[in-house]
């Protein structure tokens, strides 16, 4: 499977403080990958150079070979052409319409006509399921309907890679299944390429292909494989404690 995404030597964090130091790893086109780890570790903030929302303080994130580290201009705007994200909160402007919000991308970054772009928002927003809330604002829908409008809003411009921070974050345990299912529907038909910010561990087995841990204390990646194989077979035990769900101080 070719590379779609390379992280090379990353040292990130905020202010002076590093957070992840030196860490390096790939994501492969068409797969769902998955960043986890503990609170605090720098899952979000890792998230948020790769999309080059912020900087890292060292290092290299390609995307089909481009450096959106290094990226400025039309440079980096051609990038993010190739992204979409879906923030934790959704993010839906709350004085806009589904429609309204979908479409948002399309008129920053496309000379379509009004027609046409809704015609799209209406295509992405039933892709999700949601093909007749078009006409609602965000204050009428669920949190799940919301996080499915924010996924239809990411999906705007066609991204070859979707970033999700925290997807089931407030959600109840069928309606996170019900948006795993979308993810790994979506990930099917489209081949989109899936990067998943959570701590979720049912959602990380039903749908990632591969992860990698973030450990606080060690500021890097504490393991990388299937979620299974991590489950199973790591000598690490922060990891096996992690993904078996075993608190400190309780032995298995």
């Amino acid at each position: 499977m070719q590379e779609l995404i390379e992280v090379k030597n990353l040292t990130t964090g905020y202010g002076s403080t590093v957070i992840m130091e030196n860490i390096s790893f790939h994501v492969k086109k068409g797969e769902i990958f998955g960043i986890l780890g503990g609170s605090g570790c720098g899952k979000s903030t890792v998230l948020k150079n790769m999309i080059g929302l912020t900087s890292p303080f060292e290092g290299q994130i390609l995307i089909e070979g481009e450096d959106i580290v290094s990226a400025t201009g039309k440079e980096k705007i051609l990038i993010w052409n190739k992204i979409g994200v879906m923030y934790q909160q959704s993010a839906l402007f709350g004085s806009m319409t589904l429609i309204e919000n979908v479409r948002l991308p399309l008129e920053e970054f496309t000379d379509l006509p009004l027609e046409a772009m809704n015609t799209i928002a209406r295509m992405k927003l039933k892709m999700v399921g949601l093909e007749s809330f078009g006409d609602l604002m965000p204050s009428e829908l669920s949190g799940g309907m919301k996080k499915r409008a924010a996924i239809a809003r990411a999906m705007a411009m066609d991204p070859q890679i979707l970033f999700l921070d925290e997807p089931s974050a407030g959600l109840d345990p069928i309606t996170s299944v019900e948006l795993d299912h979308l993810i790994l529907k979506l990930s099917r038909n489209l081949g989109v390429t899936f990067v998943i910010v959570t701590h979720e561990l049912p959602s990380v087995f039903t749908v990632a292909s591969r992860v990698i841990v973030l450990d606080k204390a060690s500021k890097g990646i504490l393991a990388e494989g299937t979620p299974q194989e991590l489950k199973l077979k790591t000598k690490n035990d922060f990891v096996r404690r992690f993904f078996n769900r075993i608190p400190e101080g309780i032995s298995a």
